[in-house]
């Protein structure tokens, strides 16, 4: 019996270049006797198949059913093709031509099979720390261009020896078309830069290095980082001077998961992340008796694990059997190093020797760090692993957006249709150097996926680097007040459009009235929002010097508290007397204390009221320290009723500074005031959404902003929430600090550009 032949044509969309995919198609056609070709373009993967009407099916069903472990099928059109009587299937040159689509994988953990390639004592690759395949290795950090092929990677110029040749032409070999396919005849090599034999292995004089107690600059995918024995004190603490760190945690990377569990308590959702593909650092309750050093974490019950990512981690823990020290390769408040020239200079004065090598860097890319809330991710910096894996729109962009971010833990975002990519963790927009990473950047993306942005979105603070730098630029500006982008951010995360009643807590951000807001109760959509309550606004004495130094905060608040008249008694009247009155007369004064909503800032109060501490060497520190401080088994909480204030309401932060005071004057311990504390603004969260839901009748909620990165906090509030019969949106794809508002920047633009 003769069976009709007929010949379909198939475009696939998504992350499917750099993963394997043409291979798969390749054996899946291979092995169901089909001709045809397949190839990568601008747009993703093309596809021709010839055959047999079944086995065309059973090749359609199986490209969404089982396709390779990473890539993301965005979408899959069919349409006829002619039959021409192919009879064999074969791979085709890549092609670009038209408007680019096709996206690039992020950078993915070596797998299972080239770790075993790593110790296999007959293998080729034994040891050497650039083995990978379709299935792992650099991806985002080395692409110049699209389509994703070697020529456009930055292991061009390694020549493939005649055995790597073999098996990236072989079909029947994993690394069948894996572009950065190499081995130590043909690809990178590690050096040495440093003390020692110069004719003595790389690896082995840098772990020499680790166990004396040195400090060691590592080039990674993204970048160099620096490394240090995690369980040597005078190490660590070397590190952190050289680093000018002062308390910050740094993160460790542990050997494997069993490694991790000595360290940490690890649940199968944290398991998940920290074994994942991508290979975050992940946020662990740390155990009483790891042995870390105390300067790794400062104070802090939680600590950032992350399992090695590249060959070259696995051969320099297993070598080295302890956990170590893996932080970003800089000077705090500057960009990771990642040219190697530049690492060299500028991070001469921390390490004391580089594990360095020659494949370039292409773009700079930091660690993400992740914890988990529910047995969902909560991202607290989304970069390495994640970026450029892009998020879908509600709504399709009618124009191309570009979202320039905020200023702190700053990323930009590229929107083209309904799709929305983030960009890697910038850091701290404050200088030259994060400035000029930032517009590079901004280049980069916008070359890779073909998007002019004919709009751009920008914060409405007139002094934030990324503003004024979007000003200077020739496309329709759109202006997005930063409480209402987080609020965007959260429901662009959740795939929704809103309405919702929308609390944005934060550290600050500029408010449509001029004055710095952060403790937000928003009635929001992705197009607009309207202002429906806040936190009572209160003085910063010295304006951004109150947010380095908390006490300044505790004494604007205790002075509206007691009306003026502090006890003398508390603690932290005591240790600052010497300029508690000039503090408090500037405060009444004006002048250099601008009003300020933000509940950052009342967490601030209240933790140097609780003698957690009067200063800060990090953004939020007292928070997080407060946050510890919390005994978790206290269910009671302050009283705070919110106060009628035109067609909104205000919470009336004050009573919360007096009542913790007056529980710290009475004995009361500080783990119960800080309890207390939370709890109350866990139910502040509540009442706010109740009196918002009562005007609006809206009953679901959009929680967002560096605030709920609390897990205390969040932990109380959603629960609450939900027992009052809200749908709670919290986010778990983008950070819900301003690591988030480019997404919500964009959104914004979208939906008002679309009308």
């Amino acid at each position: 019996m003769r069976v009709s032949r007929r010949a379909v044509a198939v475009r696939v969309e998504g992350i499917v270049q750099g993963v394997g995919f043409r291979p798969f198609v390749y054996g899946l056609a291979t092995r169901l006797g089909l001709g045809g070709l397949v190839g990568n373009d601008e747009r993703g993967v093309f596809i021709e198949v010839e055959g047999g009407s079944a086995r065309i099916e059973e090749f359609l069903a199986a490209l969404t059913g089982d396709p390779p472990p990473l890539a993301v099928i965005e979408r899959i059109s069919t349409g006829p093709a002619p039959v021409t009587g192919r009879s064999t299937f074969v791979i085709v040159p890549s092609t670009a031509r038209g408007d680019r689509r096709a996206l690039v994988s992020p950078d993915v953990a070596t797998c299972d099979a080239c770790l075993r390639d790593l110790t296999d004592p007959a293998g080729r690759r034994r040891g050497y720390a650039f083995t990978n395949c379709t299935c792992c290795g650099p991806r985002f950090t080395i692409v110049r261009d699209v389509p994703y092929d070697r020529a456009n990677t930055t292991m061009a110029g390694f020549r493939m020896c005649p055995d790597c040749a073999r098996e990236y032409h072989d079909p029947a070999d994993r690394r069948f078309h894996a572009q950065p396919v190499c081995c130590s005849a043909c690809g990178p090599s590690l050096r040495f830069v440093g003390p020692g034999d110069p004719e003595e292995d790389p690896l082995e004089r840098a772990v020499r290095l680790l166990r004396e107690g040195g400090v060691l600059a590592v080039k990674g995918l993204g970048g160099y980082h620096l490394a240090a024995p995690a369980a040597d004190e005078a190490a660590v603490a070397a590190l952190r001077s050289r680093k000018h760190r002062e308390d910050k945690p740094f993160a460790v990377m542990a050997g494997d998961l069993a490694a991790a569990r000595r360290l940490c308590a690890i649940d199968p959702a944290e398991e998940r992340l920290l074994t994942s593909p991508a290979r975050p650092v992940v946020l662990l309750r740390r155990l009483p008796d790891a042995a870390v050093a105390p300067s790794v974490a400062p104070g802090n019950r939680w600590l950032g694990v992350l399992l090695p990512y590249t060959p070259l981690h696995h051969l320099l823990l297993r070598s080295l059997a302890q956990p170590t020290v893996l932080t970003s390769g800089n000077v705090s408040d500057e960009p990771i190093a990642y040219r190697d020239e530049d690492a060299l200079e500028r991070l001469a004065g921390i390490a004391d020797a580089f594990l360095t090598h020659d494949r370039p860097i292409h773009i700079r890319t930091d660690d993400s760090v992740v914890r988990v809330f529910r047995g969902r991710d909560l991202p607290i910096r989304r970069s390495r692993g994640y970026v450029p894996h892009p998020l879908p729109l509600a709504r399709a962009a009618p124009r191309p957006v570009l979202a320039c971010g905020a200023e702190l833990k700053h990323t930009f975002c590229l929107v083209k249709d309904d799709r929305a990519i983030v960009s890697h963790h910038i850091g701290d927009l404050e200088n030259y150097e994060t400035l000029r990473s930032f517009i590079e950047g901004v280049e980069h993306f916008r070359r890779l996926f073909d998007v002019v942005p004919e709009v751009i979105a920008h914060d409405l603070h007139p002094e934030y680097l990324s503003t004024k730098w979007a000003l200077d630029q020739d496309a329709d500006l759109v202006g997005v007040q930063h409480h209402h982008a987080h609020i965007a951010s959260c429901l662009a995360d959740n795939g929704a459009a809103g309405p919702v009643a929308g609390v944005a807590f934060d550290g600050l951000g500029y408010g449509a009235d001029g004055t710095l807001w952060g403790g937000e109760f928003l009635v929001a959509d992705l197009a607009g929002f309207e202002r429906a309550g806040h936190l009572a606004p209160v003085p910063m004495p010295g304006g951004a010097t109150a947010i380095r130094q908390p006490w300044r905060m505790a004494a604007a608040y205790l002075d509206l508290a007691y009306d003026g008249d502090v006890p003398e008694d508390l603690d932290v009247v005591r240790r600052n007397a010497g300029r508690w009155a000039a503090v408090v007369a500037l405060a009444r004064r004006g002048g250099n204390a601008p009003l300020t909503s933000s509940m950052g800032r009342l967490f601030d109060a209240v933790a140097a009221v609780a003698g957690v501490r009067d200063t800060i060497t990090y953004e939020g520190q007292a928070a997080v320290e407060f946050e510890q401080l919390a005994d978790p088994e206290v269910d009671d909480a302050y009283p705070c009723d919110l106060v009628d204030e035109g067609p909104g309401f205000a919470v009336p932060g004050a009573e919360l500074v007096r009542a913790a005071a007056d529980d710290l004057r009475a004995g009361v311990p500080r783990e119960v005031v800080a309890a207390r504390f939370h709890n109350a603004v866990a139910g502040i969260v509540a009442a706010g959404c109740a009196r918002i839901r009562e005007a609006t009748g809206l009953t679901t909620v959009a929680l967002s902003g560096g605030v709920f990165q609390n897990l205390l906090l969040l932990g109380r509030a959603v629960p609450l929430l939900e027992e009052r019969g809200f749908t709670v949106l919290t986010h778990h794809r983008v950070p819900p600090n301003d690591g988030g508002v480019s997404l919500g920047q964009a959104a914004v633009a979208a939906a008002r550009d679309a009308g």
